[in-house]
C-alpha cells in the first residue's frame, strides 16, 4: 500500500482516474477535502483548485469511499471484548490498513456481567475517539453490534450455550446503558419466545434489529420483519437451511425487498453459487459485505480469543475446539475482490461495502459516500482492486 507523505492539513485535493462515489462514476475525478470533510467532487477539468490546496496525483487509480464494517469482533491479535484502549485502538488501526474506515465493535455471547464490563470499556474508548481531535488515524467506531445473547440454542454456532439468554427488555436496557448510547445493532432469533417484544423494545430505542443465529420458520421470520427486524445477520450461516416446502428464515429474507442481508464473502463461509443466488434475490441494494473478523485478522495461523473462548486458525480459517467455523480472518478489500471475481461490477461491489452498511445505520449522508459534507474517508485502488492508499477524515493511514 502506498503511503503518501502528507501532513495533516485543512485542504487536500485528489486527482484520480475515476471516482465511484458509489452513487455514480466520475471519470478524471477530483476530490477536494477541507477540514476532514468532502468539500467538492467532480471532473478535474470542470474544477478550479482553491488556493493553498495540496494536490495528490492518483491519475492511474480509482477513488472510492472507505469501507464500513457492521460486523467485526477483532483484528491484529485483539478482540473488541477485551475493551482496553490497546485492544480497541489496535483493531481500528489494523482494519484501516485494509480499507475499513468505519466499524461497529461486535460482541459475542458472554455472561451479562462480562458483557457489561466490555460494553463500558468500548463506550469509553468510542467516546474518547469521537471527542479527540488528535486521535491516531484509524478506523472510526460508529457504535456497537450486540451479537447475542438472545439467540437460538439450535443455531448457536460457536456462541457459548451457557450464556444464551431468553429475550429480556430488562437485560437489553442494561446492555444499552453500559454501551453509553452507542448501541446500534442487535442480533436475535425471532422464533424464541419473547423475541418479538424485544424487537419492539430495541426499535423503540433506535437500535437496528437483525435476525441471526436463528432456527425460525418462514412465518416466524415474516412476523419479525413486520415488527421491524429488517436485517439478516451473516446470511446462510447459523440459520435454518432452505427447504422447498418450509423455506424458513432464508425464504423470508430472500423474498422481502425491505430486508438487508449480510454476506461473508471469504470463499469459506458461503459457496460461490449461494452468493450468486443471494445477489439474484436481493440485488446490490439488499446486500452488505461484512468481515465477521476475529482477533486473528491480519495475523499468522495460531490460537486466538473470540470473546471468552479460544479459536484456532489454520490456513487462515478460524474454528473452535469442535471444528465449527468461528468468525473469519477476512478483510473487506479481499471481499471486494471476491465479488468482482464473481462478475459483480466494481461500483456495485463497492456499494455493498460503503453506501449499504452506512444506510443501514442511518449514516448515509456522512459515511460510505463521496459527497459534499460527508467525512473524507476514502480509498485508492489500482486496476486489480488492490489498495494503494487509505484516508480517514482526510488524513492518510500509515
Amino acid at each position: 500500500m502506498v503511503v503518501y507523505d502528507v501532513c495533516v492539513m485543512s485542504r487536500l485535493a485528489i486527482h484520480a482516474a475515476r471516482a465511484c462515489t458509489p452513487l455514480e462514476e466520475i471519470p478524471d475525478a477530483l476530490l477536494i477535502v477541507e477540514d476532514g470533510r468532502v468539500a467538492a467532487i467532480g471532473r478535474r477539468d470542470a474544477a478550479s483548485l482553491p488556493s493553498g490546496v495540496q494536490e495528490i496525483d492518483a491519475r492511474e487509480l480509482t477513488l472510492a469511499p472507505g469501507f464500513v464494517d457492521v460486523h467485526i469482533h477483532g483484528a491484529g491479535g485483539f478482540d473488541v471484548m477485551d475493551a482496553t484502549p490497546q485492544a480497541m485502538s489496535t483493531v481500528a488501526a489494523t482494519v484501516a490498513r485494509f480499507g475499513t474506515t468505519s466499524l461497529l465493535a461486535t460482541t459475542v455471547t458472554a455472561s451479562p456481567d462480562r458483557t457489561c464490563r466490555s460494553l463500558e470499556g468500548m463506550a469509553q474508548f468510542i467516546r474518547r475517539q469521537h471527542d479527540s481531535a488528535s486521535a491516531p488515524v484509524a478506523a472510526e467506531y460508529l457504535g456497537i453490534h450486540f451479537e447475542g445473547p438472545f439467540i437460538s440454542h439450535a443455531r448457536k454456532g460457536v456462541h457459548p450455550p451457557e450464556f444464551i439468554a431468553a429475550p429480556s427488555s430488562e437485560l437489553l436496557n442494561r446492555f444499552l446503558g453500559a454501551a453509553g448510547g452507542f448501541g446500534r445493532l442487535l442480533t436475535l432469533a425471532p422464533e424464541v419466545p419473547g423475541a418479538l417484544d424485544l424487537v419492539d423494545a430495541a426499535r423503540g430505542r433506535g437500535v437496528v434489529v437483525g435476525m441471526g443465529h436463528t432456527d425460525a420458520k418462514f412465518d416466524q421470520a415474516r412476523e419479525a420483519i413486520a415488527r421491524g427486524a429488517g436485517h439478516a445477520v451473516h446470511v446462510f450461516n447459523a440459520m435454518r437451511p432452505f427447504s422447498h416446502r418450509e423455506t424458513g428464515v432464508l425464504g423470508a429474507v430472500l423474498t422481502d425487498p425491505t430486508v438487508t442481508c449480510e454476506l461473508i464473502a471469504d470463499g469459506v463461509h458461503v459457496d460461490d453459487a449461494a452468493i450468486k443466488i443471494l445477489l439474484a434475490a436481493k440485488g446490490v441494494r439488499g446486500t452488505i459485505l461484512i468481515s465477521d473478523g476475529t482477533a486473528a485478522t491480519a495475523m499468522p495461523d495460531g490460537n486466538y480469543r473470540l470473546g471468552t473462548f479460544e479459536v484456532t486458525v489454520a490456513g487462515g480459517v478460524c474454528r473452535d475446539a469442535r471444528g465449527n467455523l468461528a468468525g473469519s480472518t477476512l478483510t473487506l478489500d479481499r471481499a471486494l475482490r471476491k465479488m468482482v471475481s464473481l462478475g459483480v461490477a466494481l461500483p456495485e461491489a463497492l456499494a455493498m461495502l460503503t453506501r449499504n452498511p452506512a444506510q443501514l445505520l442511518g449514516l448515509q449522508e456522512r459515511k460510505g459516500v463521496l459527497a459534499p459534507g460527508a467525512d473524507a474517508d476514502f480509498v485508492l485502488l489500482d486496476d486489480r482492486m488492490v489498495l494503494q492508499s487509505v484516508f480517514v477524515k482526510g488524513s492518510p493511514v500509515s
